[in-house]
C-alpha cells in the first residue's frame, strides 16, 4: 500500500508544507494535500487532527504561518472566505451557516442576487432556485422560510447554494451528518454530477461507508501531521482507522453487542401509547436498569420526539409513563431530572454546551445546588469532581478552565456525559451521541456507554448508524411513522434485520419465530 504518484494527474489544488500554530498548539505541521480535477478526495483524521484548520487556511479564514497554496495553476493567499469563493472554492459546513428567516431562494442567492433595472429580480431568483432544487430531486417551496424545513432539508439547501456558485472545488465538512439514507443518496448523486463536470470535492466525514462509496482518494491526518495519501482502492477500513488513531483498530471494528439479563422488578421506564399532535402515533416500550435500549428509524420517525416526552420536554402528549413502577406526569425537564433522568441532545452546540463557559462550569452546572451552601459553591468539591471526570473520561484539555467551544466534538460530548454522570442518574437518554465525532473518540464514547450499563444505569440510545446500535445495544426498538413497529435482540439483532423492519413497517414471521424460540429458551 504505497503513496499515490501525482505525476500522472492534472492537479487542481496543491497545498505544500502548510504550517499553522496557535498559542501553545501546533495545529498543522508541514501538511500537504493534492486534489485532481474532477476528483472526490476524502480528508480523514480524528477530531483535533487538523482537518478543519487546514480547510480554514485554504479558504482564507486562518492565515498560514508558512507553506504554499496553488489553486488552478496559480499561487493563492486568500484573505477571506469570500475571496476564496470568488476564485471558485465553495464550502459547506457541518453547522448550517444560512439565514433561517429568509426564504430558501434568498439563501441560495444570498450576496449574488440577480438584478433588473437596478432592483433585485425576485422572479428570476425564485425561478432559478426552483430549477436548482428540482435538479437535486427535492420537492419544496423555495419561497418559504428556511426554518420551516427540517435540519436535513436545510443542509440540502446549503448544498444547493454551493452548486449554484459554479465552484471549481466544493469542500464538504460532514455534509451528511443530518441526512437520512435517501437524502445521502441525493447528495451522492449531486457529487457524481459535479465530478462529471470536472468539479472537485473535498469530502470530510466520519462515516467510513460513505468514504469508501463516494471518494477516489484519501488523505489522512493525525495530530496536525500528514500520515499518508492513498487511492481508496488501496486501503481497507481497518487500515484507515488504525492510521487515524495510531494503533491497531481490529478490536474496535469487531466489537459485538453484549447480552443482558435483568430481573422483572428492574424496570426503570415504562411508556405506553405515547402520542402527540405532530409525530407520535402510539409508542410503547420499557427500559430496565443496566440495559442499553436502541431506537432505530429514519429521520422523522419520531425518535427524538419520544425522547423529549420522556425527558419532560414535550407536555402536549397523551399516554402513560411509569418510572420505577409508579405513574408520573413529566411537565418539565426538571421533573425528569429529579427522578434520575439525564438527556444528551443530538445538537450539542445548540442544546448542550454553553460555548463561552469553561469545562469546569459546563460539567458542574447541573449539580451546583448539591455542591453549594447558602448560594456559595464549594470550590474544592467542584475541583475534585471535575478532575475526576477529566481523568476517568480521558478528556483532552490543557486545563479545566479551557472554554468548551475550543474542544473537539468528541471531548465536548465527554464533558456533557460527565455533567450527567456526576448526578448519578438512573437513566441516560443519548440522542445521536457520536454524531460528528471521529472513530477514535467514538470508540471511547461507546466504551463509556458500556461502563454506564455495568453500573446499572439504563441507557436509551438513538442513532442513525445501525452498525453503532448493533454493536452497543442489548435490544433495538424500530420506529416508523411515529410508532414502534418492531423489536430485535440476540441473534436477530443485525443491520440487515433493522433495515428490513423499517422497510416492511413491521416484524416478519422469521423474526417473531426467532423471538419466541429465544423466549422459550429463557
Amino acid at each position: 500500500m504505497g503513496k499515490v504518484n501525482h505525476m500522472d494527474r492534472s492537479t487542481l489544488l496543491e497545498l505544500n508544507k502548510i504550517t499553522k500554530a496557535f498559542p501553545g498548539v501546533l495545529a498543522l505541521d508541514q501538511v500537504g494535500l493534492k486534489v485532481g480535477y474532477g476528483e472526490v478526495h476524502a480528508l480523514m483524521g480524528e477530531n483535533g487532527a487538523g482537518k478543519s484548520t487546514l480547510m480554514k487556511v485554504l479558504t482564507g479564514i486562518y492565515k498560514k504561518d508558512s507553506g504554499q497554496i496553488i489553486f488552478d495553476g496559480k499561487e493563492m493567499n486568500f484573505n477571506s472566505s469570500m475571496e476564496a469563493q470568488l476564485s471558485g472554492i465553495s464550502t459547506i459546513y457541518q453547522e448550517i451557516n444560512l439565514i433561517p428567516y429568509l426564504s430558501v431562494a434568498e439563501n441560495i442567492f444570498l450576496g449574488r442576487e440577480p438584478k433588473k433595472v437596478g432592483r433585485i429580480d425576485w422572479d428570476r431568483i425564485n425561478r432559478e432556485a426552483e430549477a436548482i432544487i428540482d435538479g437535486m430531486g427535492i420537492s419544496l417551496d423555495v419561497k418559504k422560510p428556511l426554518n420551516s424545513y427540517s435540519t436535513a432539508i436545510q443542509q440540502m439547501v446549503a448544498i444547493a447554494r454551493a452548486i449554484s456558485v459554479r465552484a471549481k472545488l466544493v469542500v464538504m465538512d460532514e455534509p451528511t451528518s443530518s441526512l437520512d439514507e435517501k437524502e445521502v443518496e441525493v447528495l451522492f448523486k449531486q457529487i457524481r454530477k459535479l465530478k462529471s463536470q470536472n468539479i472537485s470535492v473535498i469530502f470530510i466525514s466520519h462515516r467510513l461507508d460513505e468514504i469508501f462509496e463516494i471518494c477516489d482518494r484519501i488523505t489522512i491526518l493525525k495530530d496536525g501531521k500528514l500520515v499518508g495519501d492513498f487511492n481508496i482502492a488501496d486501503i481497507t477500513k481497518v487500515e484507515l482507522v488504525s492510521m487515524m488513531i495510531g494503533k491497531d483498530a481490529t478490536d474496535i471494528m469487531a466489537q459485538a453487542h453484549g447480552t443482558y439479563e435483568a430481573k422483572e422488578e428492574a424496570t426503570i421506564l415504562k411508556a405506553e401509547e405515547i402520542r402527540d399532535t405532530v409525530k407520535l402515533r402510539g409508542v410503547s416500550l420499557e427500559i430496565k436498569k443496566g440495559e442499553i435500549l436502541g431506537l432505530a428509524g429514519l429521520l422523522g420517525s419520531g425518535r427524538t420526539e419520544f425522547a423529549k416526552v420522556v425527558f419532560g420536554d414535550n407536555v402536549h402528549h397523551e399516554g402513560t409513563i411509569d418510572i420505577n413502577g409508579k405513574p408520573v406526569k413529566l411537565k418539565l425537564p426538571k421533573d425528569a431530572i429529579a427522578r434520575g433522568f439525564a438527556f444528551c441532545s443530538e445538537d450539542r452546540k445548540v442544546e448542550g454546551i454553553f460555548p463561552n463557559m469553561s469545562i469546569r462550569e459546563n460539567m458542574t452546572i447541573a449539580i451546583l445546588p448539591k455542591i453549594s451552601r447558602m448560594g456559595i459553591v464549594d470550590k474544592k468539591k467542584q475541583k475534585e469532581i471535575v478532575d475526576t471526570y477529566i481523568k476517568s473520561l480521558a478528556i483532552k484539555t490543557p486545563s479545566p478552565e479551557q472554554k468548551i467551544r475550543n474542544l473537539s466534538g468528541g471531548n465536548q460530548q465527554k464533558v456533557l456525559l460527565a455533567r450527567w454522570l456526576c448526578m448519578e442518574p438512573d437513566l441516560v437518554i443519548l440522542d445521536e451521541p457520536t454524531r460528528g465525532i471521529d472513530v477514535g473518540a467514538k470508540a471511547e464514547i461507546e466504551e463509556l456507554i458500556q461502563k454506564m450499563s455495568k453500573k446499572n444505569i439504563g441507557v436509551l440510545m438513538i442513532s442513525s448508524e445501525l452498525e453503532e446500535l448493533v454493536r452497543n445495544c442489548h435490544r433495538v426498538v424500530v420506529m416508523r411513522d411515529g410508532k414502534n413497529v418492531g423489536e430485535l435482540q440476540g441473534e436477530a439483532l443485525s443491520e440487515k434485520n433493522i433495515l428490513t423492519v423499517i422497510a416492511q413497517g413491521g416484524m416478519s414471521d422469521s423474526f417473531t419465530a426467532a423471538e419466541r424460540s429465544m423466549n422459550n429458551e429463557q
